[in-house]
C-alpha cells in the first residue's frame, strides 16, 4: 500500500509538471516583492527599439522588467507566442493578426495600438512615379493582408485599379486594369529591401524600409497616409492573458507620453504614434 502511494505522489507530480509546460504564455515574477518579467518577441526596427527605451527608461518605476526577443519575419514571433516561448508580441497590425488566427488555428488578441508605421513605394532606378515604364517589375509582400494593402497603395497613385470591393485582401486576380502592363512579384516581406537593385518599385513595410537605412518619410515615393490608418501596430498576446499584470503594466507604458514623445523625436514621421 505504501508503494501504491508513493508512486501515486510521483505520478502527480509528473502530471504537473507536465501540464506546466504545456500552458499558455504568463507574466512571472522573479520574486514576491520583486518586477514582473514579461518577455516580448518583436522586429528589430522600431519595437524592440522602442521596448529596450521603455525598459532603459520607464519599467523599473512602474515595477516591469521587459525581456526582449528579436525577430526577423512576421511568422515566428507568433509562433513562439503560440508555444509559450514569449509572453506577448509587438510587430504586426490587427488585420494581419486576424489573418495569421485563421490561417494557423490560433486565439491572439490585441491589447492596444501603438504605432503606424507607413507602407512606402522605393526605388533604386526611378525618382518619381511617372518615370516608371510599360512592362516595369514591381514587388509586394506576399502575406495576403500586407499585399492587399500594397496594391491598394499602387491603385491609389493610378498605377494598377481594383476591383470595387477588394478592400484589405485584395489580390493579384483583383487588378481589372494595369494600363503600364506591371510584372508584379510577390516576395516575403522581409527580401523587400533586397529587392530594390531587380526592380523599378518596391512596396516595403516601414519596419523593414527602416532596418536598411531608409527613411520612409524622405525616401519613399509614396507614402500611406497616418490618419485613418487601419494598419497600427499592436501589443498582442494569447486570448485570456489580456489582464495578466505584466501585460497591463507594458500597455499602459506603450501608450504614455514619454513613449509617444520618444516616437515623434526619433522617427520624424516614418513611425506615427497611434494613441
Amino acid at each position: 500500500m505504501r508503494s501504491l502511494k508513493f508512486n501515486l505522489v510521483i505520478l502527480c507530480a509528473l502530471m504537473a509538471t507536465v501540464f506546466a509546460a504545456c500552458g499558455g504564455s504568463s507574466t512571472s515574477s522573479s520574486n514576491g516583492n520583486g518586477p514582473i518579467t514579461i518577455k516580448v518577441g518583436a522586429a528589430p526596427t522600431p519595437h524592440a527599439e522602442i521596448l529596450r527605451y521603455i525598459n532603459d527608461n520607464l519599467a523599473a518605476k512602474a515595477g516591469l522588467n521587459i525581456q526582449v526577443v528579436e525577430f526577423t519575419d512576421y511568422v515566428q514571433p507568433n509562433l513562439a507566442l503560440q508555444d509559450g516561448q514569449i509572453d506577448a508580441n509587438f510587430f504586426q497590425h490587427i488585420p494581419y493578426m486576424e489573418d495569421f488566427n485563421q490561417q494557423h488555428g490560433m486565439n491572439m488578441v490585441a491589447v492596444t495600438k501603438v504605432h503606424i508605421e507607413p507602407l512606402g513605394i522605393y526605388s533604386h532606378k526611378v525618382k518619381s512615379l511617372n518615370e516608371v515604364a510599360s512592362g516595369s517589375v514591381v514587388a509586394i509582400p506576399n502575406d495576403v493582408t500586407n499585399g492587399g494593402r500594397a496594391l491598394q497603395l499602387l491603385a491609389d497613385h493610378g498605377l494598377i485599379k481594383l476591383r470595387n470591393g477588394a478592400g484589405t485582401s485584395a489580390t493579384t486576380h483583383d487588378i481589372v486594369s494595369n494600363p503600364k502592363n506591371l510584372q508584379i512579384k510577390e516576395l516575403e516581406a522581409a527580401q523587400l529591401p533586397r529587392s530594390l537593385d531587380d526592380t523599378t518599385l518596391s512596396v516595403i513595410n516601414g519596419n523593414y524600409a527602416l532596418s536598411v537605412g531608409l527613411t520612409p518619410a524622405k525616401d519613399a515615393l509614396a507614402l500611406e497616409k497616418g490618419q485613418g490608418n487601419p494598419y497600427a501596430n499592436v501589443l498582442t498576446v494569447l486570448k485570456g492573458h489580456e489582464n495578466d499584470p505584466g501585460v497591463t503594466k507594458l500597455a499602459k507604458l506603450l501608450n504614455s507620453p514619454e513613449v509617444k514623445k520618444f516616437i515623434e523625436d526619433k522617427y520624424k514621421g516614418s513611425v506615427i504614434p497611434a494613441f
